[in-house]
């Protein structure tokens, strides 16, 4: 009989946390897991379903558009109605909340509700409770950063825009990370007259120049205005909305101001500090391969230990943290190269691999294929929007190194790319491929002629 009451004690109910709950209990381990909020965590929550699905409603505004080259003619114009989004939205997260209750109640996890707090390295107090485990993970993701400035307290974070009251007629959102422009484009979709601003010369850093600059272009071509090289200096509550004074001396008069201005690890009341878990420079928890930190019955993963913030990274380090600390079969570390990504902004990005910049000084000598081009589509719709396509070879050994596309369902033609970017297929394996006619994707292994080196 163990001296513990569970094996492992799950701190969080997100993506991550309740794939480690499950896959640990099917290999017989006795599983809780502690959750303060909601379950699914910040993904089914407020970020990526959620975000997906008001990108969606977004979309329809240009569709309605488009539709009248190809001989549609609505009887009168379409009207966006912001509650009947909100609450089908609502609807949907709580149909999934209970998905992920009944998931880990077939599991025979055992379910907390309410916010742990470590005591020791085998012992956690939750909800009047002090419970024993030989492990415990901490799996409590991300919170939303706002920066201190004369009236930040009138600006909704990304967690709160999802349900605002009333529809803002003029939107206002600070940063340059992928919640910022997602949502630009998401509430100029939707009706509203969007600002952006952002106090660097270009927003999404670390993406490729060339992508990002293209996404640019087409975000102002759709109407969003975009304010670089400024911040918000301060924001006051007028009668009718909120007065913005930037950095840069122009002032505004909007209806909402989102603040997407990052996330940081929710590690607030936990305890870990009075148990000295050793922090990266960032305010993650450090961990090993074994996802340990520097107490070993306690492990992380997810946001909190500071790698790529996406709910497939969490899951995969789910079942790796799994394997290693509960079978005979630790598996091989988890390759974080090659994570395909997506940005739902308007248009819509993905990317993998190497940016042109990362490979011309890892790679040496590249070559870059490109193509930028009106799609098919917009042939009989009348739209301007085009499309960019990139592939990044590294010359040496023609392998394809970076892929990258702005355009309609990006995300969704970039997920088979990545397979052949972490293959390690080379670019003649690409041109060997063929088509597939007409679509836009076929652009990806028709492309010849190098655009440059």
């Amino acid at each position: 009989m163990s001296e513990f009451d569970y094996d492992l004690f799950v701190i969080g109910a997100g993506s991550g946390g309740v794939r480690a709950a499950r896959t640990a209990a099917a290999t017989g381990a006795r599983v809780a897991v502690a959750e303060d909020r909601y379950l699914g965590g910040t993904c089914v929550n407020v970020g990526c379903v959620p975000k997906k699905l008001y990108s969606y409603a977004a979309h329809f505004h240009e569709s309605f558009k488009d539709s009248a080259g190809f001989g549609w003619t609505l009887p009168e114009a379409p009207r966006f109605d912001w509650p009947t989004l909100r609450d089908n939205k609502i609807a949907e997260i709580k149909r999934l909340n209970g998905i992920y209750g009944r998931l880990l109640d077939g599991a025979d996890v055992r379910l907390i509700n309410g916010r742990a707090r470590v005591v020791d390295a085998h012992h956690v107090e939750v909800a009047g409770e002090t419970i024993s485990s030989d492990k415990i993970l901490v799996a409590t993701g991300g919170w939303p950063w706002v920066p201190d400035f004369p009236g930040n307290e009138h600006v909704v974070n990304s967690n709160q825009v999802f349900d605002l009251d009333t529809f803002p007629k003029r939107f206002l959102v600070l940063g340059g990370g992928y919640i910022a422009i997602e949502f630009a484009s998401i509430f100029n979709g939707l009706g509203s007259d969007t600002h952006l601003v952002y106090r660097g010369e270009l927003f999404l850093r670390g993406f490729d120049r060339e992508v990002r600059e293209f996404t640019r272009d087409e975000m102002t071509k759709k109407g969003v205005n975009l304010h670089f090289g400024t911040n918000i200096e301060r924001i006051d509550r007028i009668e009718g909305g909120l007065h913005v004074t930037l950095t840069s001396g122009d002032v505004m008069e909007v209806d909402a101001v989102l603040a997407a201005t990052g996330r940081k690890p929710h590690l607030q009341s936990l305890g870990l500090d009075k148990l000295d878990v050793e922090l990266n420079d960032d305010g993650t928890l450090k961990v090993n391969e074994r996802y340990e930190t520097s107490v070993p019955s306690i492990l992380a993963l997810g946001d909190v230990t500071g790698g790529p913030e996406l709910t497939p990274v969490a899951l995969e380090e789910a079942m790796h943290m799994v394997q290693h600390h509960f079978t005979d079969a630790p598996p091989r570390p988890l390759d974080y190269k090659n994570i395909a990504t997506a940005v739902f902004c308007h248009p819509n990005i993905g990317t993998v691999g190497l940016s042109e910049e990362e490979a011309r000084s890892t790679c040496g000598d590249i070559r870059v294929y490109s193509a930028d081009f009106r799609p098919m589509k917009h042939t009989l719709s009348g739209s301007d929007e085009r499309c960019l396509m990139k592939l990044i070879v590294d010359d040496a050994s023609d392998r394809v190194v970076g892929a990258h596309m702005v355009g309609e369902e990006a995300g969704e033609v970039i997920q088979g790319i990545a397979i052949a970017v972490r293959s390690g297929l080379t670019k003649d394996d690409f041109d060997a491929t063929v088509g597939i006619h007409p679509t836009g994707a076929e652009e990806f292994v028709t492309m010849r002629t190098v655009t440059r080196r």
